[in-house]
């Protein structure tokens, strides 16, 4: 019964049909024959050839894909692991599959945080562009920026969640590497042995470091957002100090300026 052959037509064709072969007898039950009884099935035979190979290309798609892409089953264990993946974190594919994502591979602090992403899209709530840390074979910390979405089979059951990630290691560093050198000079200013000080476009205090404190007797917190000119230059000098302000505001510093 149901057994699937191929015709070739007369204008050499192929017709997929499903076949009962069934022995056939005369009327003293001898063997005479056989009798075939088919359903013609080649569209259908078509149709599953055709989304067999559109999977197959959707899974190499998958596996050398220039982005990370993981996945994990209803338990939180992985079961996608492409290749960038692998590539990035040091794990390869067999060492990785099975494994619980968040305890194995992500950092310690941010594991209720992701377990929590994971949870939310195995009800089916994504999250987009949320940033990670995993831990690598060789125990460094790359970062990613993942969307996690909700994996469903074909009844629309909810089987997983799939994340498609970019690894933004090279920026996280380099953003941090600014930060602590921002970090760096407002140190380096504060604690300046020289006076510096600053104002904003309105010409109020917006930078006064301890030195200035120091030699002003103002501290830092009475002296932001005072006008500097009305505040605390005597009036003689007030004027051409104003020019002085006016003219960096528009792109034209001065040198050596003496003020009271």
């Amino acid at each position: 019964s149901n057994y699937e052959l191929e015709f070739r037509t007369k204008s050499n064709e192929i017709r997929y049909l499903l076949v009962n072969a069934t022995t056939r007898r005369d009327a003293e039950n001898n063997i005479v024959g056989v009798v075939g009884v088919a359903q013609d099935v080649t569209e259908a035979v078509k149709h599953d050839r055709a989304v067999a190979a559109m999977a197959n290309e959707l899974r190499q798609l998958v596996d050398t894909a220039n982005a990370p892409i993981f996945g994990i089953d209803i338990h939180g264990n992985v079961n996608e692991w492409n290749e960038k993946t692998a590539e990035i974190t040091g794990f390869p594919e067999e060492e990785a599959l099975m494994q619980p994502l968040v305890t194995t591979f992500i950092v310690p602090k941010l594991r209720p945080s992701v377990q929590e992403v994971m949870d939310n899209a195995l009800i089916g709530h994504g999250t987009s562009n949320y940033e990670l840390e995993f831990r690598t074979k060789s125990n460094e910390i790359r970062y990613l920026l993942v969307n996690a979405t909700t994996r469903r089979d074909a009844e629309n059951n909810i089987v997983g969640v799939v994340g498609v990630a970019q690894d933004v290691t090279e920026a996280v560093k380099h953003d941090r590497a600014v930060a602590a050198m921002a970090n760096e000079l407002r140190q380096l200013v504060d604690t300046a042995n020289a006076p510096i000080f600053g104002i904003d476009i309105h010409g109020n205090v917006n930078e006064w470091n301890e030195k200035t404190a120091e030699i002003t007797g103002f501290p830092e917190e009475e002296a932001l957002m005072q006008p500097l000119v009305t505040t605390f230059i005597v009036p003689k000098l007030r004027p051409s100090v104003q020019e002085v302000m006016d003219n960096a505001l528009i792109g034209h510093g001065t040198s050596n300026y003496e003020l009271e």
